[in-house]
């Protein structure tokens, strides 16, 4: 049986693209083809040639060129490709060639605190500052607007006042860890 390739877009330290590799390690179904980064000096890179997982470096002006990173993954025979802590905003040409599988995780319960900007801490601060009392994770599809691609999950987590966006941020850091790859599989596999 041939296996789901999977790509995963990612610019940072890469800590959901790593527990995803994980969990798909020796999978059945499922594989990790490349991992696609526009930051040659991320920390998911050097993780990723450490464990002889293939990457995939372009520069902010090729990652800007749907056209070109549709025919990486075409080339590749990608079926999905997974956004963990990518921060480019996708090409409309790949999002119309990879329309419903294209997924990404957002550290907020959408539709608060999503849009241009809000990534990161920057999302865990306006959480904070809002005085909300949970917050959590939206694992979406991909569309052309910021986050406002159709929810596949949302998973929630209580914030005491006492929290600092330091707490929260390790809150949404272990949902993410949680659910992030099972969510992934149940749904390329539904």
């Amino acid at each position: 049986m041939e296996k789901i390739k999977l790509a995963i877009f990612a610019s940072g330290s890469g800590s959901n693209a790593k527990n995803i590799i994980q969990h798909f390690k020796d999978h059945l179904s499922i594989e990790i083809e490349f991992v696609l980064s526009n930051k040659s000096d991320a920390p998911i890179v050097f993780w990723c040639n450490e464990n002889n997982i293939e990457t995939v470096i372009l520069d902010n002006e090729k990652v800007d060129d749907g056209n070109l990173l549709n025919s990486i993954c075409k080339e590749k025979a990608i079926n999905f490709i997974i956004l963990a802590g990518y921060l480019r905003k996708i090409p409309a040409e790949l999002i119309h060639a990879f329309e419903n599988k294209m997924i990404n995780i957002h550290p907020s319960l959408l539709p608060k605190f999503g849009g241009k900007g809000m990534y990161g801490n920057h999302v865990h601060k306006a959480v904070k500052e809002a005085n909300e009392s949970q917050t959590g994770i939206t694992i979406h599809y991909v569309n052309e607007n910021f986050d406002e691609g159709k929810y596949i999950a949302q998973f929630y987590t209580e914030i005491i006042a006492s929290d600092t966006i330091e707490d929260i941020q390790t809150k949404i850091h272990s949902l993410e860890q949680k659910y992030f790859p099972s969510v992934i599989e149940k749904t390329i596999i539904a």
